[in-house]
C-alpha cells in the first residue's frame, strides 16, 4: 500500500506536466541527464523555444527554462551544458535504402565524377584493390554531371577485365554493366526484356551498350552472389553509425525480407541503436500477413507491417510516368515498373489486411493513378486511420494538390532531390511541369502533412543539406542563387516539422517521438549552433554534436 501510495503521488504530480509541459516536480524525480543553457526547439506546434530538457531512463521528464528544470538535477544527474547550442527532436529520415547504404559506404563512389574519364578512372582504381572475380557495384553516378551522355561498357571494359561491374545511377533506376557482367547474366541483344524495363542498344550495331533501366536491371543483378549474413550485419552497423553521426534517430527503410531479418538480428543482439520501420515488397502482402500472425508488429525499436510498391521509374532515367512525352525524349512519356492491375490488387488487399501502404510515384500521371487507387481502397475497405503514403510525389498535376489533403495521403518527399534534379529537370519536362515539381509550399498550403527524408543512397542522408534545400532551393550547380522554382520554398519551422513530427506521424509513432515534451521517448539531437541565427545557406556547415536515442548517448562528436 505504501509503494502504491507513493506511485499515485508521483503520478498526480506529473499529470499536469504531461498536460502543460510545466516543470514543477518533487525532489524525488531525479533526471539521469539534464541539458541546459541552450535553445530547445520542441516541435510542439505553437510552443516557444525552451532552454533545458531533463531525461530519466528512456523518456523525457521535463522541458522548460533553466530554472524550471533545475529541481530535476540531483547528485546522480549528468548535466550537459549546451552553451547556446540548439537541441531538437531526433531527425526522422522517412525514406532510405538503409542496408544498401551501408554497403555503399565501402563501395566505389561515382556521385561527383564530372567526366567520363573520371568515371572510368575511379572504377579502375577501385578494381585494383579487389580480388579477381569480385563484383563492383554501388557507384551512384550521374550522367548529367558531364552533359547527359549515358555511359557505355566500352568506357570500362579494358580497365576491368577481371571484375564484373554493375554500377547504378544515383536514382537506382538504371545501371551500367560491363561486358563481363553482361556475360555472367547471359544478357545479349536478343534477351527478352521484362515488362517495366528497358535495355539500351547501340543504334549502329544493335548490341547492348551496358545500360539497363528499371526492371531490366534484374537481368544482371540476379547473377550477383547474395550477401552473407556477416556482410549484411557489417553494412547495417556502418549505416547505423553514419545515421547517428548525422542526428538521424529513426528511419523508414524501403527494402526486402532479407533486410528485415538483418534488422531483427541486430535487434536481438542489441546492435540496433536507432529506430527502424522496415517495409517489404508490396507483392508479398500475404507473406506479411503470416509473419505478423506469428511475430506480431514489432516494438518501439523495430516495427513492420508496411508494404512498398512502385508505379513508375525516375525522372533522371526518363522512366517516370507522365501524361505528356518528355521534352528531350519525345518518343516516350515514361513507363510503368509494375503492372497496374497487379499493383491495384495488392494495394486493395494489403489495405484490407490493415497494412501500411507506401507507393513510389514520380510523374504526374503516376501520382494521379495511385491517388485514384487510394480513393478506391478507402471507399471499398471502409474508414480507418490509414495514412497512405506516396513516396517522392515529385511532379504533380494541379488537380493532385487538394487530393493529398482531402484523402489524407502523406507526401513523403526528399528536399535534396529538388536542388539536384533542378539542374536539368527543365530540359526533361519543360517549364510548365517544372512549376509543380517538388512543390513543398503548395502541398502544405493545400493542407497536406509532409514527411521528409533523403532516399539514401540516391541522395545524402544529411538533414542539414535537406534543410538547406527546402529553405533555399539553390541547385547544387550554383545556377539558381535565388532558388529553383523559388515560390515552393518553405520556412525553417515547416522543414524541421517535416523531419520530426511529420516523419513520426508517417511511421505511426507520433505519440512517442517527434516532439520534446514530458512522457515522450528521449530521442534528440544537439547541433553546434542555433539554426535561427544561421543563414540558410550556411546550414550544411554546422555540426551534429550529440545524438541521443531512448535516453542513451548514441553519438558524440569528437572535440
Amino acid at each position: 500500500m505504501r509503494t502504491l501510495s507513493r506511485g499515485l503521488v508521483v503520478l498526480l504530480v506529473l499529470l499536469p506536466l504531461l498536460a502543460l509541459g510545466a516543470c514543477e516536480t518533487p525532489s524525488s524525480s531525479e533526471a539521469h541527464v539534464v541539458f541546459r543553457g541552450g535553445v530547445v526547439w520542441t516541435g510542439v506546434p505553437g510552443a516557444e523555444p525552451a532552454q533545458a530538457v531533463a531525461v530519466r531512463d528512456s523518456a523525457i521528464l521535463a522541458v522548460g527554462s533553466n530554472q524550471e528544470v533545475e529541481p530535476f538535477v540531483g547528485s546522480g544527474t549528468r548535466v550537459v551544458e549546451l552553451e547556446g547550442r540548439m537541441l531538437l527532436p531526433g531527425f526522422i529520415d522517412s525514406h532510405t535504402h538503409f542496408i544498401p547504404g551501408g554497403f555503399q559506404l565501402s563501395s566505389v563512389d561515382l556521385r561527383d565524377a564530372a567526366t567520363p574519364r573520371e568515371f572510368a578512372r575511379r572504377i579502375q582504381a577501385f578494381a585494383a584493390d579487389l580480388e579477381p572475380g569480385s563484383w563492383i557495384t554501388g557507384g551512384d553516378w550521374d550522367h548529367e554531371m558531364w552533359g547527359g551522355e549515358l555511359p557505355r561498357r566500352e568506357w570500362i571494359d579494358s580497365l576491368t577485365p577481371d571484375h564484373p561491374v554493375f554500377v547504378s545511377r544515383l536514382d537506382g533506376h538504371m545501371a551500367l554493366a560491363n561486358s563481363l557482367a553482361l556475360e555472367l547474366g547471359e544478357v545479349t541483344a536478343s534477351t527478352p526484356v521484362p515488362p517495366g524495363g528497358e535495355m539500351v542498344l547501340d543504334p549502329a550495331t544493335g548490341e547492348p551498350t551496358g545500360i539497363l533501366k528499371d526492371e531490366a536491371m534484374g537481368l544482371v543483378s540476379r547473377a550477383i552472389p547474395p550477401s552473407t549474413e556477416e556482410e549484411l550485419d557489417r553494412a547495417l552497423d556502418a549505416a547505423i553509425h553514419h545515421a547517428l553521426s548525422l542526428g538521424v534517430t529513426q528511419t523508414h527503410h524501403m527494402g526486402t525480407w532479407t533486410d528485415l531479418e538483418t534488422f531483427r538480428r541486430a535487434r536481438a543482439d542489441g546492435r540496433l541503436k536507432m529506430r527502424v520501420q522496415a517495409a517489404v515488397p508490396m507483392a508479398s502482402w500475404e507473406r506479411l500477413q503470416d509473419f505478423v500472425a506469428e511475430h506480431g508488429w514489432g516494438d518501439d525499436w523495430l516495427w513492420w507491417g508496411a508494404l512498398k510498391g512502385f508505379v513508375d521509374g525516375s525522372l533522371g532515367s526518363t522512366t517516370a510516368w507522365f501524361y505528356d512525352p518528355y521534352a528531350d525524349e519525345p518518343g516516350t512519356s515514361g513507363l510503368l515498373t509494375t503492372d497496374t492491375a497487379s499493383l491495384r490488387r495488392w494495394v486493395l488487399a494489403g489495405d484490407s489486411a490493415g497494412f501500411r501502404i507506401i507507393v513510389h510515384a514520380i510523374g504526374d500521371r503516376a501520382n494521379d493513378w495511385i491517388l485514384d487507387v487510394y480513393q478506391e481502397a478507402m471507399e471499398r475497405n471502409g474508414p480507418r486511420d490509414r495514412r497512405f503514403r506516396i513516396e517522392h510525389a515529385q511532379h504533380l498535376s494541379p488537380e493532385a494538390f487538394p487530393r493529398f489533403a482531402g484523402l489524407e495521403v502523406i507526401p513523403s518527399m526528399q528536399p535534396y532531390h529538388a536542388i539536384d534534379d533542378g539542374r536539368w529537370a527543365g530540359k526533361r519536362i519543360g517549364p510548365d511541369r517544372v512549376g509543380t515539381s517538388y512543390a513543398f509550399r503548395s502541398l502544405l498550403d493545400a493542407g497536406a502533412s509532409l514527411a521528409f527524408g533523403s532516399d539514401w543512397t540516391v541522395a545524402p542522408m544529411d538533414v542539414r543539406k535537406g534543410l538547406y534545400a527546402a529553405l533555399t532551393r539553390r541547385t547544387i550547380d550554383g545556377a539558381n542563387p535565388r532558388g529553383w522554382v523559388p515560390e515552393e520554398k518553405i520556412t525553417l519551422d515547416e522543414a524541421l516539422a517535416a523531419y520530426t513530427r511529420g516523419g513520426a506521424r508517417a511511421g505511426f509513432m507520433e505519440d512517442k517521438v517527434g516532439q520534446l515534451k514530458p512522457g515522450m521517448l528521449a530521442d534528440l539531437v544537439v547541433l553546434s549552433e542555433n539554426l535561427y541565427q544561421v543563414d540558410a545557406v550556411d546550414i550544411p556547415d554546422i555540426h551534429v554534436d550529440l545524438t541521443m536515442v531512448g535516453g542513451e548517448m548514441a553519438y558524440r562528436r569528437e572535440g
